[in-house]
């Protein structure tokens, strides 16, 4: 009998060993496949650039260094979102947890035309011309993040993008699925740009070179910012322009100066939100995830009548914050206060109590006014072994920006005073246009994220989406990102991704929204959250990105 009871005691406590070990095995595999790294990450359009980050981390760079690295091989790999000829938002948290906000967006040049907004587009979504053409920000921006945080040689970011550009590389995935497109393809042949991408104007290259480019980034490696700035490259390029009717001019590239300022911070539960100030678009951002917040969401908020409950009240939060962008313009030129009142919790409760449950309403409801949505950009987070981290969102504008290219020095220059139309009655020379850019910084006690987006206005509701799906859904990050969004146009119309839920989009209609279809979604986010030393890195898949660290 004892010996009986001995054999059951000692069965039963191998069991529960055996369960033990079990268990165990099951939470390092779920933390291993949860954790893609202990140290570091960085998160670029592609998996190239995003190794390049990665590469600067491993030297001993900073979260900087990183960041510029992993933008300079994306000015190459996806030319069409970003380069030298546009400007870029960085929001930049130090190891002790101080934020700032270095901003380099283009500017309004001393010769603008005083009738540049009569020559807005009705209908399309390019903006094409000399005449359109911002005072290019990036290099300033990457100058003097790189003076305030940097730890690398300034020219040790250039070498992998100077040597890609001079070999070559294997022409993008991404970028061949646009090239390819009619719509594309009729935006570019003629141009001095068709040469880059077509040979004899209609056959896609294998190979992308870009001689001239490597050449100028060789040089301002070794001369620093001014060579573009004051030096030959400035010269070379203002020729360029000019020989195209631009109107940019020596003394707007010589007296161009880069921003630097406090985050803005919004207080999001456990959470605290930093973003740069207008007119850039974290202040809207900050604004839909507010009104959203006080919805109490939980992962429960996004199942059965709960989910379809807060999707509409999501499209109505984005309808009224689509009715502040006439709002967002540069503090510097009109109210400091500018936008102030958007952060004021009274008048997020006043825009809370106007959302009805059950019904929505036309576009003067919230204010809206209608114009062409924009799409673009670029965006790179990166999370530095010492807790240090970078937000940075670059861009040229529209797709391939105003589509004019400098011969002399392979630089494609932007098209960003388009973001004034729609937005603004007249433009002042120095002023910064507004924008959806809103690279984005949020801590708890717990963990840290760095997230932004890019895809010019559907950058506000996928950022949202994604970090609501994140902080209150219960998502990890790369579900957060790879769910499909929903996008409200400026013209008050509902469209859902490709492949999104039928039947919330039914319930939707059945409210009353407006559902339209699209063509294109161009929603991309790139994220990273740490918890712990648990590292999650996620590079959008909808633009074929890889994240990487170690």
């Amino acid at each position: 009998m004892a010996k009986s009871q001995s054999r059951r005691c000692c069965f039963c406590l191998l069991a529960l060993v055996c369960c033990v070990v079990i268990i165990c095995i099951c939470i390092i595999l779920a933390t291993r496949q949860r954790c893609a790294f202990t140290h570091a990450a960085v998160s670029a359009d592609s998996s190239r650039c995003s190794d390049i980050g990665r590469d600067m981390l491993l030297e001993g760079g900073s979260a900087v260094d990183a960041a510029i690295a992993a933008l300079l091989c994306t000015s190459l790999v996806n030319p069409q979102s970003m380069g030298l000829g546009g400007g870029a938002i960085f929001t930049i948290m130090d190891k002790t947890g101080n934020v700032k906000i270095i901003s380099s967006r283009e500017t309004v040049p001393k010769g603008v035309q005083v009738d540049l907004l009569n020559k807005c587009p009705k209908t399309s979504p390019f903006a094409t011309g000399s005449h359109w053409i911002g005072v290019p920000g990036e290099l300033r921006g990457y100058e003097k993040a790189h003076q305030m945080y940097g730890k690398l040689p300034w020219a040790k970011l250039f070498e992998p993008s100077i040597k890609l550009a001079r070999e070559g590389f294997p022409m993008p995935a991404y970028l061949a699925q646009f090239l390819h497109h009619g719509l594309i393809k009729k935006l570019i042949n003629g141009t001095e740009l068709s040469e880059l991408f077509y040979k004899n104007n209609a056959v896609l290259r294998d190979t992308l070179k870009f001689p001239q480019l490597a050449e100028t980034m060789e040089t301002i490696s070794r001369e620093g910012a001014n060579a573009f700035y004051t030096g030959k490259i400035a010269n070379d390029l203002i020729q360029d322009v000019q020989a195209r009717n631009g109107v940019l001019s020596l003394d707007d590239l010589r007296t161009f100066q880069v921003r630097v300022s406090n985050a803005c911070s919004v207080q999001l539960g456990d959470y605290k939100m930093h973003f740069p100030p207008p007119p850039a678009g974290g202040a809207i951002l900050s604004f839909i995830l507010k009104l959203m917040h006080g919805f109490r969401l939980s992962p429960a908020s996004n199942q059965g009548d709960q989910k379809t409950l807060n999707l509409h009240r999501f499209l109505e939060a984005v309808k009224f914050a689509n009715g502040q962008k006439h709002n967002l313009k540069d503090p510097n030129f009109g109210s400091r206060k500018n936008m102030e009142y958007i952060k004021d919790e009274k008048f997020i409760e006043h825009i809370r109590a106007l959302i009805t449950d059950g019904s929505t309403h036309n576009a003067s409801y919230y204010n809206i006014t209608p114009s062409v949505d924009r799409f673009g950009t670029t965006h790179v987070s990166v999370m530095a072994e010492d807790g240090s981290a970078v937000s940075v969102t670059s861009t040229i504008n529209h797709m391939f920006g105003s589509t004019v290219f400098s011969p002399k020095t392979g630089i494609i220059l932007n098209n960003e005073l388009a973001d004034f139309c729609g937005r603004a009655d007249s433009v002042t020379p120095g002023e910064q246009p507004p924008s959806s850019m809103a690279p984005t910084i949020l801590q708890s006690q717990e963990k840290t994220v760095v997230i932004g987006g890019s895809g010019g206005s559907f950058i506000t509701t996928a950022m949202a989406l994604s970090i609501m799906n994140h902080l209150w859904f219960g998502m990890n990050l790369n579900e957060s990102i790879a769910a499909k969004i929903v996008f409200v146009d400026s013209n008050n119309n509902v469209q859902f991704e490709n492949g999104y839920d039928k039947s919330s989009i039914d319930a939707m209609q059945k409210i009353g929204h407006t559902v339209k279809n699209s063509m294109f979604f161009f929603n991309v986010v790139n994220g990273i959250s740490k918890e712990g030393q648990c590292i999650s890195a996620v590079s959008d898949a909808r633009k074929k990105g890889r994240s990487a660290g170690y």
